[in-house]
């Protein structure tokens, strides 16, 4: 096991935990996570190619490559498109111009 600055690991690396029962096999603790976060902790088989683009977006944002995927599998589970995003995106921009535009208008009005 790797060594770790964490005083609660301290507390434990001693100890054998091969026998120990996961979370999903102990109700309590099943529950402490189910309440806690509302995430599931999940293995899952995806191709090379895509985990490559979410891991260089991740990095190109700044971010987690997971929270990239579970954001795409969410818009995916709600329906969302490609096209439904671009066009939102689309029309929040536009929104920004012209509220702008006008607002720069007033103020040269104001400087005449």
């Amino acid at each position: 096991m790797k060594s770790c600055s964490d005083n609660f690991h301290e507390k434990f690396k001693d100890y054998d935990f091969a026998d120990a029962k996961p979370v999903s096999e102990t109700p309590h603790l099943a529950k402490l996570q189910a309440q806690s976060g509302n995430k599931s902790r999940i293995t899952m088989r995806v191709d090379s190619n895509v985990l490559a683009i979410f891991k260089a977006r991740a990095e190109k944002v700044g971010g987690n490559y997971q929270t990239l995927m579970n954001e795409a599998l969410k818009q995916f589970a709600q329906g969302l498109t490609l096209s439904d995003m671009l066009r939102g995106a689309v029309q929040d921009t536009l929104a920004e111009c012209l509220t702008s535009k006008s607002t720069r208008r007033e103020n040269l009005r104001g400087l005449r």
